[in-house]
């Protein structure tokens, strides 16, 4: 997959699958399964290292995934998000932690949330050749200005705000927007407007592609799941039974057992135990 690729996907009428993973194992599976694009997300802070916002993550740990990532994926697209503050202080910091994500991670697209003057970074780093992929309605990285998790664009003024928004992405240069938990309905009025392909999450199913989180569609993380998400599998309950299960079976010494077991000669295994006074350990 390649940013032509999933343009032309829109023109064809093919959605587009897109997962956030975050490590080599979740990766490599998602590639085989043959998702399109595969977004390294800053949601790792929330996800994978326990952190309460996205807000914590850094460019390092942006880079050190997105390197693990990387070494999973032979066809998927790979996108990685900009983290906070990485993008809002001047364009040629946004230009050096965007080249790191590709020279470092092998990213071959990076993400950014919003929009106003995060338009003219979009422009730089397509006009550098970073393709961009646009975020607009909850952003995560704003969380706290924005009034915490809520839907976004729900009156008039907010809905006219976000298609202005996603337009002017566009002709910055983004080659997809993603939009996350906003009404359907404007989310199928943006998606008809653009040229580009629309990626939803909470966002109805008139965009041109889906996201959700690995961890989410697999049933991995616990609490409260957003209404957008749907359980594939519950991952999460049988990796519990199992190490609940592992957990009494050594406890009961039930694990492990000879079959476990490497063995020595048994001439050498009988000399060492003629040493201990006893029998060898696999006759006790």
């Amino acid at each position: 997959m390649t940013v032509r690729t999933v343009l032309e996907s829109k023109q064809q009428g093919r959605p587009v699958v897109m997962v956030t993973a975050y490590d080599y194992p979740f990766a490599r599976l998602a590639d085989a399964a043959g998702v399109d694009m595969i977004l390294v997300g800053d949601s790792l802070g929330n996800v994978v290292l326990g952190y309460p916002s996205t807000v914590f993550v850094t460019l390092d740990d942006m880079v050190h995934h997105t390197k693990a990532v990387r070494r999973g994926v032979q066809r998927a697209l790979l996108v990685a998000d900009l983290p906070f503050l990485t993008f809002h202080l001047s364009v040629d910091e946004a230009l050096k932690a965007a080249g790191r994500l590709v020279q470092e991670g092998g990213a071959e697209a990076v993400k950014l949330e919003g929009a106003g003057r995060v338009a003219e970074v979009v422009h730089r780093l397509t006009e550098a050749g970073i393709p961009v992929v646009g975020h607009l309605g909850l952003l995560p990285q704003r969380v706290h200005a924005l009034g915490g998790y809520r839907v976004q664009g729900r009156d008039e003024e907010e809905a006219r705000r976000l298609l202005d928004q996603a337009l002017a992405l566009e002709q910055a240069g983004a080659f997809a927007l993603v939009l996350e938990m906003v009404p359907r309905e404007l989310a199928a009025s943006i998606t008809r407007r653009l040229r580009i392909p629309t990626i939803g999450i909470g966002a109805g199913p008139d965009c041109d592609g889906q996201v959700l989180v690995i961890h989410d569609l697999l049933g991995l993380t616990h609490g409260r799941v957003p209404r957008f998400v749907r359980r594939y599998a519950e991952l999460g309950r049988l990796a519990l039974e199992a190490l609940q299960r592992y957990a009494a079976d050594v406890r009961n010494r039930t694990f492990p057992t000879d079959e476990h077991s490497y063995h020595l000669a048994p001439d050498v295994a009988q000399r060492l135990a003629d040493e201990e006074g006893g029998a060898p350990y696999g006759d006790r």
